[in-house]
């Protein structure tokens, strides 16, 4: 594929941590929702330092939108980040996931996990299309959920968080448990995608596992 670059349009912070960016869209360019792109920043010395960042726009939107967890003590490009401002310039590379829809299930997520789901819930719900599924999400406090308010409005009751270190009214304290599995998990025939950091993806996979769920329905992707 060949490389693009792209001018920001904005860049906003929406929890402490988590920047949106909205970019031009090159023309014809197109990706499938839960997919990601190579991206680099143009600027000297990064234009090789491409970090995977999921589109969290829709296909048929005339931007392109990241949603990206930045860790500024790494000092890498994440930190970077946090210095650009409109206009400055992004290097789109090569688009690549293993997430995408394929029917009706439970999407379980571990943080920044869950920005494959973003542009999925989104165009479900812009064809109407949200059913029953339901998205179960692991943060470490309330701060830290993405998109809270916006998953509460598309999904509803069947948004379930559940918080590593704080213990909240309203909110499920701990890590994603088999019983926590159980409990929210009604149907083991439907699909089950997930996304995560590495230690939850193993953590998961053991569990999914133990219940019998088919391989075949576990889509997923580590973060």
């Amino acid at each position: 594929m060949q490389n693009h670059n792209i001018k920001i349009k904005s860049i906003r912070h929406i929890t402490h941590d988590v920047l949106q960016i909205n970019t031009e869209k090159p023309q014809k360019f197109d990706f499938t929702p839960g997919q990601a792109a190579e991206v680099s920043i143009n600027k000297a010395g990064w234009q090789n330092e491409k970090r995977p960042f999921t589109f969290t726009s829709l296909p048929q939107n005339d931007y392109l939108q990241f949603t990206i967890k930045t860790y500024p003590s790494h000092k890498g490009v994440t930190n970077e980040l946090l210095q650009l401002k409109q206009n400055d310039e992004l290097i789109l590379h090569d688009v690549f996931g293993a997430i995408s829809y394929r029917s009706e299930g439970f999407f379980i997520a571990g943080g920044a996990g869950v920005t494959p789901f973003i542009s999925i819930f989104r165009y479900l719900r812009s064809r109407n299309e949200i059913g029953n599924n339901k998205l179960i999400f692991a943060n470490k406090t309330k701060d830290d959920i993405i998109l809270k308010d916006e998953f509460v409005n598309i999904l509803g009751k069947n948004f379930i968080n559940i918080l590593s270190d704080e213990e909240a009214e309203g909110y499920s304290h701990g890590f994603i448990t088999e019983d926590f599995l159980k409990l929210n998990i009604t149907d083991y025939n439907k699909n089950i995608y997930v996304c995560g950091p590495p230690p939850m993806m193993d953590a998961m996979e053991k569990i999914l596992s133990n219940l019998h769920v088919d391989e075949k329905l576990i889509i997923k992707e580590e973060v």
